[in-house]
């Protein structure tokens, strides 16, 4: 466990913290001394673990299930957190759904799941939050390089990634006079289970692969890393920015 607690006695919501990037930055966080809200839709059994592994880095969780498809159920969160906490500190929006289509196949469905699961979610989510944040905070958003790049079958992704970076810049502003930073993560190839039902992905996978100048892809970690950062006082100056995370994958190289 790291000794550095640069969250002692600071409260943390992460959605879709059941497993993936978001398990990793609970437990991250909890070893720097926050207290977690473990976020879950379905996945309860995965909480429940993500939240036993918090505990067991010596912090308090409380695990909150919520439809982020629903503004009520996102109001009740926050209310759970407070009734729990008292506060809030950093909301982190790492949940993600998706419809796996290419453009012109995708539907009117699919299309608004993914734009409230993904973006209005972080809307709401970082409006609520905001109102637990008496003594300054901080709001990120988990992106991905789909946000400016063409990724397949990943246009209601990429779209929504997109939205989610601009509402970053229009909290950074607006919040600002309370000392609430907001930024973004943009993440790009990591490795996850996330992405096995997207059509092809194998033969995607080896091609981004092959265009790493570094010789791994990103993982978890490296996203609970730079999270850390961004939602600590050190990055106080850095505001509003979508910050790069992808080993390099998208630089142009001759």
């Amino acid at each position: 466990m790291t000794t550095v607690q640069r969250y002692a006695g600071k409260v943390v919501c992460i959605t879709g913290s059941s497993r993936g990037i978001g398990q990793k930055l609970a437990v991250r966080f909890a070893e720097e001394g926050a207290n977690v809200a473990v976020h879950c839709f379905r996945n309860t059994a995965g909480a429940k673990e993500t939240a036993r592994m918090v505990e067991e880095a010596g912090q308090e969780a409380l695990v909150v299930k919520a439809n982020l498809t629903q503004p009520d159920r996102i109001q009740v969160m926050f209310q759970e957190i407070r009734a729990k906490f008292g506060q809030l500190d950093v909301f982190i929006h790492n949940a993600a759904s998706s419809r796996n289509r290419q453009a012109m196949d995708l539907d009117i469905k699919g299309w608004d799941w993914t734009q409230d699961v993904n973006a209005r979610a972080f809307l709401l989510g970082a409006q609520h939050a905001a109102k637990l944040m008496k003594d300054g905070g901080a709001l990120l958003a988990i992106s991905s390089f789909g946000s400016d790049h063409v990724f397949p079958y990943y246009t209601s992704v990429g779209a929504s990634k997109a939205a989610l970076e601009s509402l970053v810049r229009y909290f950074a502003v607006e919040l600002a006079d309370k000392r609430i930073n907001a930024n973004a993560i943009s993440a790009g190839a990591v490795v996850t289970g996330e992405l096995k039902n997207f059509p092809d992905i194998e033969t995607t996978w080896a091609q981004m692969e092959k265009k790493l100048p570094y010789p791994r892809m990103v993982n978890a970690d490296d996203v609970a890393n730079l999270a850390l950062f961004l939602c600590s006082p050190e990055a106080e100056m850095i505001r509003g920015q979508s910050v790069r995370l992808d080993g390099g994958l998208t630089l142009k190289v001759p």
